[in-house]
């Protein structure tokens, strides 16, 4: 399962820069190859989480050779590509353009963990509140019950 995940981390990465290489020249915006960019960031990220992950792997799985030489190569391999696709967008780009992609990436990924936070705070304070609602229908519930029965009471003793 592991192996199987870097692999396409790894084909993902591979796939990306094929495309972009081939469509960089002809390319008039960026946009054209913003795709491939994102297929780029998304293998990476892949082998890079496939990397820090270990649970459920068998100790000589996570320590053996063949599985530490790969993730180093895997690892090594993503950060040249994405070298080399930095090179090729600024020169075609003009340069810095990588760098804004970067950026504007960064600032787009931290937006929506921000929102994800404030979301989770909505939530929480949502059910805070419906649990406020539940506790006093339960008091006003519980205070009909009770004088309803004192006034049931009041009656036969009356």
């Amino acid at each position: 399962m592991v192996v199987a995940e870097v692999l396409a981390g790894i084909a993902l990465v591979k796939s990306s820069v094929d495309f972009i290489k081939s469509n960089i020249d002809t390319a008039k915006d960026i946009g054209e190859i913003a795709g491939a960019i994102d297929g780029l960031f998304q293998g990476a990220e892949q082998c890079q989480k496939q990397r820090n992950k270990k649970s459920g792997v068998s100790v000589k799985d996570q320590f053996g050779i063949n599985s530490v030489a790969q993730e180093v190569i895997d690892a090594k391999l993503a950060e040249e590509k994405l070298q080399e696709m930095r090179t090729l967008v600024d020169m075609r780009f003009g340069p810095g353009t990588w760098q804004s992609i970067l950026d504007l990436r960064a600032k787009r990924i931290q937006e929506e963990k921000e929102a994800r936070r404030l979301r989770a705070i909505q939530k929480r304070k949502e059910e805070q509140e419906f649990w406020e609602q539940m506790k006093t229908i339960a008091i006003i519930v519980g205070c009909i019950i009770i004088g309803g029965g004192a006034f049931i009471l009041a009656l036969t003793y009356a």
